[in-house]
Parts: C-alpha cells; sequence; structure tokens
C-alpha cells in the first residue's frame, strides 16, 4: 500500500553503536529517544541491541506501549509531565525532566520507590528550564524540600526551540551549576550537541546526552547537515503517482493564500512536466521531501496532494510508478503520525 515509510531500523542500530562508541570514550551515556517513532517497539529493541540503557519519550503512550511488548527500562519522560498525568506515570517511569518546583514535589508525593530528577536549566535556547542566572538557588531550595525522589542532576537542552548551537560559554554554565548543586548527572539534549564534541568544546562533566535525531536519521536539522560519520537513508517514503501533465510552472490569475494560509511564490520557469503523487500536508511536511531520482524537485503541496516538477529526471514519468524520497525529521514526524502511510520496519 501506498504511500508508506520503509524504516531501516539495521541502520539506526548501526550509528547507535557508532555514537555510544564515540560518546562512551568520553565518559558519556546516551539516552535513546523513541518518541520520533511513537515509541515503536522495533525501535527501542534496536536501542537495547545497540547497547543504550535508558529509553527517552515524551508521551505516556509511547512508553506503555513498548513496555506492553516486553521492553525492559530505565524509561525517561523528556517532557515536563502534566501534573494531569502524573498517576499514569509514577510506576513505569524513572527519570523525569522538570522545571518546575510544583512538579518536583508532586512527583514526590506520589512515588513509593526511588527515582530520579533531572533539573532543566535553560541557558539560551528559551524552552523549558529555570534560567540560568536563577538556577543554583531554586535546585537549592526544592532539594531540600524531596522526601522520596531525589534531584540527580541537571539538564539543558538548546537547539529545538531557538536554533542555539553548542558553544563553550553555554556548556560552562551548565557546568557550573551542576557543580554548585553537586549533580551527579548533567544531561544536555539535542542532536546539535555533538558539534561540540566534533570541534572538540569543553565537555567536562557531562556525562549524558539525549540523542534521537543523529541516530534515527544520521542528520543534525539545527546544524543543517548530514553526519557524514553517520547512515542517512534510514526512512525512505514511497509514494504513488497519480497524475503527470505538462503544465505552466506558475498560477494562472490573482493569487491569494494557499489551503495552508501561506502565501507562496511560484518561479516562473515556462511549462513543465508535473507529476502528482497522492500524499499530502497530512501525511508530511513536502519541504522536508528529497527525492532519490535525480532531476527530479518538490514544487508545493496541498493537504492531499504534492507536486514534484519531473521534466529534469532520467526517466519518464508515469501514473502508477512510484517516487521515492528521503525525509527530514519534520517530514518523518509527520509521516509516522499519519494513519494514511503505511509503515514498514526492516531489521
Amino acid at each position: 500500500m501506498y504511500p508508506r515509510l520503509l524504516v531501516y531500523v539495521n541502520k539506526m542500530k548501526e550509528n547507535a553503536e557508532i555514537l555510544r562508541e564515540k560518546l562512551g570514550n568520553l565518559g558519556i551515556e546516551i539516552v535513546g529517544v523513541t518518541k520520533l517513532f511513537m515509541g515503536h517497539p522495533k525501535v527501542a529493541k534496536m536501542y537495547k541491541d545497540a547497547g543504550i540503557k535508558i529509553l527517552g519519550d515524551s508521551r505516556i503512550e509511547n512508553i506503555n506501549r513498548m513496555i506492553e511488548a516486553g521492553i525492559n527500562g530505565d524509561f525517561m519522560m523528556i517532557r515536563i509531565p502534566p501534573l494531569s498525568r502524573l498517576k499514569e506515570m509514577v510506576d513505569i517511569v524513572n527519570w523525569y525532566l522538570v522545571s518546575e518546583e510544583e512538579v518536583a514535589l508532586a512527583i514526590d508525593l506520589m512515588v513509593d520507590r526511588p527515582v530520579h530528577l533531572i533539573y532543566m536549566v535553560d541557558v539560551g535556547d528559551l524552552r523549558e528550564g529555570v534560567m540560568y542566572d536563577k538556577a543554583v538557588e531554586e535546585i537549592k531550595r526544592v532539594r531540600k524540600k524531596l522526601k522520596k525522589a531525589r534531584i540527580a542532576g541537571v539538564g539543558t537542552n538548546i537547539g529545538c526551540f531557538g536554533g542555539v548551537w553548542p558553544t563553550n560559554e553555554n556548556l560552562k554554565l551548565i557546568t557550573d551549576i551542576a557543580k554548585a548543586v553537586d549533580a551527579e548527572v548533567v544531561s544536555v539534549g539535542g542532536t546539535i550537541y555533538l558539534m561540540a564534541v566534533e570541534q572538540n568544546m569543553i565537555l567536562e562533566g557531562i556525562n549524558q546526552f539525549r540523542i534521537g535525531e543523529a541516530i534515527l536519521l544520521g542528520t543534525d536539522i539545527t546544524g543543517g547537515r548530514e553526519i557524514e560519520y553517520l547512515k542517512q537513508e534510514t526512512v525512505i517514503l514511497e509514494a504513488e503517482v497519480i497524475e503527470v501533465k505538462r503544465k505552466p510552472s506558475k498560477p494562472i490569475g490573482s493569487m491569494g493564500y494557499d489551503a495552508m494560509g501561506r502565501k507562496v511564490k511560484f518561479e516562473d520557469l515556462g511549462e513543465r512536466f508535473r507529476a502528482i503523487i497522492a500524499v499530502g500536508e497530512q501525511d508530511i511536511s513536502p519541504y522536508g521531501l528529497i527525492p532519490l531520482d535525480n532531476g527530479a524537485k518538490v514544487v508545493h503541496a496541498s493537504s492531499d496532494h504534492t507536486i514534484v516538477d519531473v521534466t529534469d529526471m532520467e526517466r519518464v514519468v508515469e501514473v502508477g510508478d512510484i517516487l521515492r524520497f528521503k525525509m527530514n525529521y519534520s517530514a518523518v514526524l509527520r509521516a509516522v503520525t499519519s494513519p494514511y502511510v503505511e509503515k514498514v520496519y526492516i531489521e
């Protein structure tokens, strides 16, 4: 059935093993992030088979899915847990990222076993976390109030919201705070942190990386790159051609906004052969599609249709043909969550 995703779990495992060794040599443990594939058991098993002990996810539904499939933890909740759902988590989640005193105390009240809290610090990306200049005071205050849960460490995230890159300065911020609060674990999140390793930035004290994208896709979207020592073609989209017509390359008439509310500019290239594939914005992020056919170019998409310029392709495209694409993080994220895209996991 098309459209479908081919998910090469075997290639992901190679990426995981490469990074486990690379970071392990620096004393850094990986938390394998499973959220991109909704906690799929085969992805979780891949991490375990690669020697990664802690699995991180942002949704309790995904963690439950892994447990029901027989995957053993430890599990880390990598999104700040909502107070309304803590009761669902406390018996199965071992690690929590927290950034509010109220949440930390609520976990402490509910648990009847030791659990580990990573107190999040914002070093400039402006997503979750107490701002770095207020972190030491808040963490020390909260720690004194805990009875069962413990603040095992501090953590931070960059790249995912503000697109911030690692620097020696923001790395020093988190490690200085860790020293000030006697943190055992210093946890950083975002594939972009691999840049710090590659550029020999100061990583002293950092001993945990939360990583998903680099292992699952071999890319670093914040850094705008494919990671040369990892495999990329880990997820392939196959979509069926439902129309091929020669048409003008620029719409005719007065133009407003498209179906997604965007003002789109089209370059006038004259008439071109355009293939429509049966997949759209409801299923994928079209600008995250990278055609595997030389000469093909994704033009634009509506909710159900994606237009691909096939004029310069090396083969003639006909109705019923299959076009194949690599995908960036946002395109994979949407495709995995779409019920209209079949997923085939290849081990």
